[in-house]
């Protein structure tokens, strides 16, 4: 009968040989990251939950979870502002808690981890793009204290950078559509701006700095922002001087 408290990890060698096979062409990067935190859930001991982090600027979210128990330890500590994952993600160490019940490093973290049934966790560093100050941790809570030994630590270790370059590419993926809404939004609001100024020039026969100046002038007293006056006079065709 399987030991459903304590389930035998699987095979690491094997583990590893799947993320190798993973394509990203397949997998979007949000799955990739999923499957490499199932995949660490199912090889390390001590019935653990595991979760990635990805720290911007030192904005930490959780971008990954097998569970609630990773879940809400992760908040936690983001929560405090400190705890092993935000430690190793920070410094790019290697953290351990062997027995969260004697650990005294984070004495308003660890006990919430006893309460949570997390006796021990093991926080490995991801270096995804030092220069934008963007780091990371992949994370492993287990259920048993001292579950990790030199052989699984290594093991962690390995799976690692299958987590960083995800983490870095979903990253690199998310600057970059922000990067791209930001500047559509621009160009959408010097269009009808430039729409707004076309009917100022024609109806008072002023310049274009003249027609901007008028603009700005209604979005000062109005206390609105200037793109919604320039749209309120497209739509509507009034404007409303002070």
């Amino acid at each position: 009968m399987a030991d459903t408290e304590n389930p035998r990890p699987a095979d690491p060698t094997e583990a590893l040989e799947r993320l190798g096979r993973l394509s990203l062409r397949e997998l979007s990067m949000d799955s990739l990251l999923q499957t490499v935190a199932d995949v660490t859930k199912t090889v390390m001991p001590g019935n653990p939950e595991a979760s990635v982090l990805l720290l911007v600027e030192d904005r930490p979210t959780t971008v990954v979870s097998t569970g609630e128990l990773a879940t809400d330890l992760d908040e936690t500590q983001y929560e405090r502002g400190h705890g092993p994952c935000l430690h190793a993600a920070r410094t790019g160490e290697l953290t351990e808690i062997p027995d969260t019940r004697a650990d005294d490093r984070w004495p308003d973290y660890t006990p919430r981890a006893v309460e949570h049934g997390n006796l021990s966790s093991l926080s490995v560093p991801l270096a995804i793009d030092q220069d934008a100050q963007v780091t990371g941790a992949l994370k492993v809570y287990a259920r048993r204290a001292d579950a990790f030994d030199e052989a699984t630590r290594s093991v962690a270790t390995r799976f690692a950078p299958y987590a960083a370059v995800a983490a870095g590419n979903l990253y690199a993926y998310r600057s970059a559509r922000n990067t791209a809404d930001n500047l559509q939004a621009a160009l959408e609001s010097r269009a009808v701006i430039d729409q707004a100024k076309g009917i100022l020039i024609e109806r008072y026969k002023v310049t274009a700095d003249q027609a901007f100046q008028l603009l700005a002038r209604v979005s000062m007293t109005t206390n609105r922002k200037l793109r919604d006056i320039a749209d309120d006079l497209v739509r509507t065709g009034e404007l409303r001087l002070p």
